[in-house]
């Protein structure tokens, strides 16, 4: 999303900016079923590391940047948040939640109130920033509303991150579907 604002104001722009996640989206997939093997990149890329991994969080976290940079692009406040509530937030959940999460969830012993509120928390920080970048090339208009909708839709992401079932569908899936599906009712 840095470098969004480099590219022409072109209609082909948005697939253009979209081609190096989209890349990614061919790599996870050689990848994770075994066609090309690159051990050091799956063992960075996986859990446990099992190449077929690469097919569910790696393969979502791809496929959710080329679908927001090449469908909603720069002037969308939607990109932002789907992009922010899954790179920036989801990733400091994992961080807080390790460090500081000794207090569990009730509803879910996998996941903490540290965790939870450090992703509202930044994945809302991050898309208030991004919001501040893209207002300053004039690709959109800062509001209140706006940031009051970048509140909402961290919030409903940190929560549905928090739940069970985002334990057995992959949180790389949920966090920017409930930020997408959100994102469209509140922008």
């Amino acid at each position: 999303m840095l470098f969004w604002p480099l590219f022409s104001p072109g209609h082909l722009a948005p697939l253009l900016a979209a081609l190096a996640p989209g890349v990614n989206i061919i790599r996870m997939l050689l990848l994770g079923l075994g066609i090309w093997k690159d051990e050091a990149t799956v063992k960075s890329m996986s859990r446990e590391g099992d190449y077929r991994e690469l097919l569910k969080g790696p393969l979502y976290y791809a496929f959710t940047i080329t679908l927001s940079t090449s469908i909603f692009w720069r002037t969308s406040p939607i990109a932002i948040a789907a992009i922010c509530n899954l790179c920036a937030g989801d990733g400091v959940a994992d961080i807080a939640g390790r460090r500081f999460g000794q207090k569990k969830l009730p509803y879910n012993p996998r996941k903490s109130f540290a965790g939870t509120i450090a992703m509202a928390v930044a994945g809302f920080i991050a898309s208030i920033g991004y919001m501040h970048y893209f207002a300053s090339f004039g690709f959109i208009e800062e509001s209140w509303s706006m940031i009051l909708s970048f509140l909402l839709v961290a919030v409903a992401a940190a929560v549905v991150e928090s739940l069970p079932v985002s334990s057995e569908l992959d949180d790389n899936l949920t966090v920017p579907f409930t930020s997408l599906l959100v994102g469209a009712v509140v922008f």
